[in-house]
């Protein structure tokens, strides 16, 4: 049920117009024609990006995962397709003082059956040494497979931070996409959701009505204190890591550039 506003006074300061569903639905239609013009272009996207050339790469290259070194084929588990995530790792931190951009990515792939049914592996590479990632895997509780690329060129291993897709025919792989950045954000569903709220990711950089709340710093969020408020300081841990068993307060992020 709506209610309809006979009186301008009911204008609220700050915040778009209020109106009745009939106007609201009409600029809700005209905006509709730009959302799905958008559409239709990263569709024109997708396809150009599935015309781009490929590199080959050496398929009995060695990563090293839970059961030792394994090599990078067997990451296809017999499909003919892999996405990768290539998750930063900083040496010697605690799980607080790993990487919170990295996190938002690992955590909204925590689960990757709909690939799976598609014909798509997925895995999540790092530059950590095994010892130090396994126990960090194991306090996440990741169920995708994990493997360390330590020490390894790229295409497999550097360049972390990035979403890689590689293609398999026979006993040869081929490196097909890469991105990183903001092109990383399709992994995160959270972040097209806040797209939709009124009130956005609270990103500075957006452009919001006049007389909406301020915004901070981009991924301002993607960090908090035991009591839940987004701060990147040395008392944060990455969002879903309070979600664990034995996460507790802490007081240093474990790394050279943010120790006191």
């Amino acid at each position: 049920m709506t209610t309809t506003p006979d009186d301008p006074t009911t204008a609220l300061p700050g915040r778009p117009p209020v109106v009745d569903l009939a106007t609201w639905q009409t600029a809700r239609d005209e905006l509709l024609v730009r959302e799905k013009a958008h559409t239709r272009q990263g569709d024109a996207l997708a396809a150009a990006r599935r015309r781009l050339p490929m590199v080959e790469l050496d398929g009995t290259v060695e990563v090293a995962g839970p059961g030792g070194p394994v090599p990078f084929l067997d990451l296809f588990q017999g499909r003919d397709e892999l996405v990768v995530y290539k998750h930063m790792w900083y040496d010697g931190a605690p799980h607080q003082g790993q990487c919170e951009g990295c996190t938002t990515t690992a955590w909204h792939m925590n689960d990757a059956v709909y690939l799976n049914a598609r014909g798509v592996s997925f895995a999540i590479l790092t530059t950590g040494r095994w010892d130090e990632v396994a126990p960090y895997v194991e306090f996440m509780g990741y169920t995708q497979p994990w493997y360390s690329v330590r020490g390894l060129d790229a295409p497999v291993g550097d360049n972390m931070g990035h979403i890689a897709c590689f293609l398999r025919d026979g006993d040869r792989a081929f490196l097909t996409y890469s991105t990183t950045g903001r092109g990383n954000e399709p992994v995160n569903g959270s972040l097209g959701l806040l797209d939709m709220t009124p009130y956005g990711r609270g990103e500075a950089w957006e452009a919001n009505p006049e007389g909406w709340p301020g915004g901070h710093d981009p991924c301002w969020f993607w960090r908090s204190d035991a009591d839940g408020n987004a701060t990147w300081g040395p008392a944060s841990r990455p969002v879903p890591q309070w979600t664990r068993p034995g996460a507790t307060p802490v007081e240093t992020l474990g790394r050279h550039d943010h120790d006191h």
